[in-house]
């Protein structure tokens, strides 16, 4: 029961609707519907809020869940990126060199775990979470035509970012989910050898 527990909850469910979502706004990029693009986009990364803010008010964070969200992530992530340059690829080229950034930031991460681990990895860093709230503000005001300097700044804090994920990919010795910085992955390491000795 408490397997099921972990696996149907609410939080979960929100991550699936994000997951549900990505083909959704593919279909709109691919129709060229720009501002149900963006209407849908800024409810599905509203429901990344919502499902992590769930999940510690209902204390139901779970390994799953947080696989779920990473899942959620991944997908609408890679969908923004794909549906620009379907939408706007003037933009796109313009702003190439922020662009390749940010893209190298959310996949070299994922390549070097899956590479190391043999799994997605689910690290929830800070960084990231700052990182990815000034992407998705800075994606929709660059292509809602208000401002084109915080994508600059989004593409800095994605470097800085895919910078210390890696680095906690190389730390650490066996996958964990939800190492909020380098910092905490050196502690894990720490504990791991302690524990190896009693």
């Amino acid at each position: 029961m408490k397997e099921k527990a972990e696996i149907y909850n609410l939080p979960n469910l929100v991550s699936v609707i994000r997951l549900l979502m990505a083909p959704v706004l593919v279909w709109l990029a691919l129709n060229q519907q720009h501002d149900w693009f963006l209407i849908t986009l800024v409810f599905t990364v509203g429901t990344d809020v919502l499902d992590g803010f769930l999940a510690r008010v209902l204390n139901q964070i779970t390994e799953m869940g947080s696989r779920l969200d990473s899942w959620g992530d991944f997908a609408v992530y890679s969908v923004m990126a794909f549906s620009a340059w379907v939408l706007w690829p003037d933009i796109v080229i313009a702003e190439r060199y922020s662009f390749a950034i940010v893209l190298m930031s959310f996949t070299l991460p994922v390549i070097i775990g899956l590479f190391k681990f043999k799994v997605l990895t689910s690290y929830h860093t800070w960084s990231v979470k700052l990182a990815v709230g000034v992407t998705v503000v800075a994606y929709i005001l660059l292509f809602a035509g208000v401002a084109e300097w915080v994508f600059k700044l989004a593409a800095i804090l994605c470097a800085y970012a895919a910078i210390e994920e890696i680095s906690i990919s190389f730390i650490l010795h066996h996958p964990h989910v939800d190492v909020r910085t380098v910092w905490h992955a050196l502690r894990i390491n720490k504990q791991e050898k302690m524990s190896n000795k009693y």
